[in-house]
């Protein structure tokens, strides 16, 4: 069974740091793209971070740049968003995605909360 696991999501001050994983198993994800969305409640999922199979192109939406980093280890089938400089507004369900392309992301973890207080 394919399966991606987040973890690492939790409270946290503004202006602090977390890092989020995403734990992949089932199969191999080396040639997949990754990706991070967030989602607040009632509202659309919207594309935080995403990295191609070797890590040699990244994207990241315009709200997140220069403060969140992804990488990815395909040793490890794992994927990671460094989140620093927190604001509240970052304050969201983060979840992992995978697909053969990112228009085609159809593998989903479960979530992991981020809070960021003021």
């Amino acid at each position: 069974q394919v399966q991606l696991v987040e973890s690492g999501g939790g409270l946290v001050q503004a202006g602090g740091s977390l890092r989020l994983s995403c734990a992949a198993s089932g199969r191999t994800f080396n040639n997949y793209v990754m990706g991070w969305f967030r989602q607040a409640p009632g509202k659309e999922r919207e594309l935080v971070a995403a990295i191609s199979w070797n890590s040699g192109d990244t994207y990241y939406a315009e709200f997140v740049k220069g403060r969140f980093a992804v990488s990815r280890d395909n040793a490890k089938n794992t994927m990671y968003l460094q989140m620093n400089s927190l604001k509240p507004e970052d304050t969201f369900v983060y979840y992992c995605t995978a697909g053969l392309s990112l228009a085609t992301m159809n593998i989903w973890g479960q979530g992991t909360q981020v809070t960021v207080s003021s």
